[in-house]
């Protein structure tokens, strides 16, 4: 599997979270196959913020950090479209994670 075509799968999973809840890059990754590969994942989740119907807000690290921040128009703007959905974030962290942690291998029955 290429970049180009590897960054399209998970931009194909990533359109699929549902509004009000995330995932994590390693959940991308595993339901992937490539359980190891969350920080190429990541990679291409930066790219993502650019492109409009790809919700890159939705997938933070392992433990609900806002760790693409940075990659969006301000460093505020991820957080803000977060609240706007719902989700609670201090510091940039999301509060109550295992709450709204949505899991693709699981949600999408491939477990």
């Amino acid at each position: 599997m290429g970049e180009e075509s590897f960054f399209q799968n998970v931009y194909e999973v990533a359109r699929l979270i549902p509004e009000g809840r995330v995932t994590t890059y390693g959940a991308i990754a595993n339901y992937l196959g490539i359980k190891r590969s969350a920080r190429v994942v990541g990679w291409a989740m930066n790219g993502a913020v650019a492109i409009q119907d790809i919700p890159a807000h939705r997938v933070v690290n392992r433990i609900g950090v806002l760790t693409g921040k940075n990659h969006f128009i301000t460093p505020t703007r991820m957080q803000e479209l977060l609240e706007k959905e719902g989700i609670k974030v201090k510091d940039d962290q999301i509060l109550n994670f295992d709450q709204v942690f949505w899991n693709p291998t699981i949600e999408l029955g491939f477990d």
